[in-house]
C-alpha cells in the first residue's frame, strides 16, 4: 500500500454545496478532475491528470477499505464509503465517496467518483472503526461494499432477498408437511392427508416459481440496468413492462433512461453549436491577434520613424541655434561695419573738405606766383631802363621771375594732383555713402 508522507493534523472541511468529481481509467489513473478537486487537493491540474489516484491516499486509511472498493468495482457494482484523503501539503479531508464503473456500449471503460461532505457523526464513527482495523481488528469487523459489518451482520448479509424467500418457502413447506401429517392422524385417512400435503407442496412450489419469475428476475434485470445507467451508458434499450409494482419500477427506469438520453443529446447539440461558435470566435481572435501584431509592428516602425524625426528635429534645432548665433554675429559685424563705414564716410568727407581747402590754397599760391612773375617783369624792364646801375637789380629780378615760374609750375602740378585726389575722394565718398546706406 502506498504511504504518502508527510502528514499534518490540519483538517480541510468541504463546502456543503460542492462536490469533488473525477474519473479514472481501469488502472486507476486520473483522466478528469473538476476545479473543486484541484482546489481541495492542492495539486495543479497537470500534476493530477495521468497520475494514479492513490496519490491522495492517507496513511490512516486501512488497506481493507481499498481492497473492498476494488473488489466491488471489478465485480461491476458501485461502492460507497467514507474515505480520508491527503492533500499535497499533508493536510487531510474526509469525503463521502461514491464510485461507480463507467460503461460504453455495455463494456466498462473506467470509474467515476463523486465525493461530498460527510456528516460529523459519520466521520467520528469512521475514525474509530478505521483505527480499530489498523490496531488488529479485535472484533473481526469486515468492510463489504463500503459498509463496516460485525460478524452477525456478515452472517445475515450472506442471505439476499432470494435466499431469504427460499428459506421462507422451505419453512412454509415444512409447516405444510407437518399439517398434513397432523391431518392424517386426526382424520385417520392416509389418502386425504397425502392429498393435502401434496396440494400444499405444489402450491408452495408454484408460489416460489411465480415469485421468481414475477419479482426476483425483473428485480435482477432492473438492478443490472440501473448499474449500467449509473455508469453513464445510455445506449441500452429497456423493454416495456407490466403495470404491477415491479413493472412500474422498470418502466420508470426505462423512462429515466430515455429522458437522460434526450437531455444528453440536446446538451451535445448545444455543446457542438457552442464548439463551432467557439472555433469561429477563436479564429476571429487569431485574426485579430495577427492584425494587432501587424499594427504593433507598424506602430514600432512609426515609433522608430518618430525617433529619427525627433533626432532630425533636434539636429535642425541645433543647426538653427548655430545659424541664429552666426546671424547674431553677422548682425553685430554688420553693425560694426556700419559704424566703420560711417566713420569712413566722415573721414572721406573731411578729406574732401581738406582737399578743397588745399585747392584754394594752391589757387592763392598760383596767384602769388603770377603776381610775382608780373612784378619780376616790371623789375626787369625798370632795370633795363636804368642801364648799368640797374644790372644787379635785373639779375635779382630774373632770379625772382624764374622762382615765380617754378612756383607757378609746382602749384599747377599740385593743383592737378589735388584735382585728381579730389575726384577720387568724391568717388570714395559716394561709394562709402552707398555702403553706409
Amino acid at each position: 500500500m502506498r504511504n504518502n508522507q508527510p502528514i499534518t493534523q490540519t483538517e480541510i472541511v468541504l463546502r456543503d454545496d460542492a462536490s469533488i468529481v473525477s474519473t479514472t481509467d481501469l488502472q486507476g489513473h486520473i483522466t478528469y478532475c473538476n476545479a473543486y478537486f484541484v482546489e481541495i487537493s492542492g495539486y495543479a491540474p497537470h500534476e493530477l491528470l495521468g497520475a494514479p489516484h492513490n496519490i491522495l491516499r492517507h496513511p490512516d486509511m486501512p488497506p481493507a477499505a481499498y481492497a473492498d472498493m476494488w473488489a466491488t468495482l471489478k465485480s461491476g457494482l458501485p461502492w460507497t464509503g467514507l474515505v480520508k484523503n491527503r492533500t499535497k501539503t499533508g493536510d487531510y479531508y474526509w469525503v463521502q465517496a461514491n464510485v461507480t464503473p463507467v460503461y460504453e456500449r455495455g463494456q466498462p471503460t473506467g470509474y467515476m467518483s463523486v465525493r461530498t461532505k460527510p456528516g460529523r457523526a459519520l466521520v467520528q464513527q469512521a475514525e474509530q472503526t478505521y483505527q480499530e482495523l489498523r490496531a488488529g481488528n479485535p472484533r473481526r469487523l469486515r468492510i463489504q461494499r463500503g459498509r463496516v459489518l460485525t460478524p452477525t451482520q456478515q452472517l445475515l448479509q450472506r442471505f439476499d432477498l432470494q435466499a431469504q424467500l427460499k428459506t421462507a418457502y422451505l419453512l412454509a413447506l415444512s409447516c405444510m408437511l407437518l399439517l398434513g401429517l397432523q391431518a392424517l392422524d386426526l382424520l385417520g385417512g392416509a389418502g386425504l392427508g397425502v392429498a393435502l400435503a401434496g396440494a400444499g407442496c405444489a402450491s408452495l412450489v408454484w408460489a416460489m416459481w411465480l415469485m421468481s419469475q414475477r419479482v426476483l428476475a425483473p428485480l435482477r434485470q432492473i438492478t443490472g440496468q440501473a448499474r449500467i445507467l449509473a455508469g453513464g451508458d445510455l445506449t441500452q434499450t429497456m423493454p416495456s413492462a407490466g403495470e404491477d409494482p415491479v413493472g412500474q419500477l422498470q418502466n420508470a427506469l426505462r423512462q429515466t433512461n430515455i429522458n437522460l438520453r434526450s437531455i444528453i443529446g440536446d446538451v451535445r447539440q448545444n455543446f457542438e453549436a457552442i464548439r463551432l461558435e467557439t472555433s469561429q470566435l477563436a479564429a476571429g481572435n487569431k485574426d485579430l491577434s495577427n492584425r494587432t501584431e501587424a499594427q504593433a509592428a507598424s506602430l514600432e516602425q512609426t515609433a522608430a520613424s518618430m525617433e529619427q524625426l525627433n533626432a532630425t528635429v533636434a539636429q535642425s534645432a541645433g543647426n538653427a541655434e548655430q545659424a541664429n548665433a552666426l546671424a547674431s554675429q553677422a548682425t553685430q559685424a554688420a553693425q560694426e561695419s556700419g559704424q566703420v563705414v560711417a566713420s569712413a564716410v566722415q573721414t572721406m568727407q573731411g578729406v574732401n573738405r581738406s582737399s578743397r581747402k588745399i585747392g584754394d590754397i594752391i589757387g592763392v599760391i598760383d596767384g602769388i606766383a603770377f603776381q610775382t612773375n608780373i612784378l619780376a617783369l616790371n623789375a626787369a624792364v625798370e632795370a633795363a631802363r636804368a642801364g648799368e646801375s640797374g644790372r644787379g637789380f635785373a639779375v635779382v629780378a630774373s632770379e625772382v621771375r624764374a622762382l615765380a615760374q617754378r612756383s607757378a609750375a609746382a602749384a599747377k602740378e599740385i593743383k592737378t594732383l589735388i584735382t585728381e585726389s579730389l575726384d577720387q575722394a568724391n568717388t570714395g565718398l559716394t561709394l562709402t555713402t552707398r555702403a553706409g546706406a
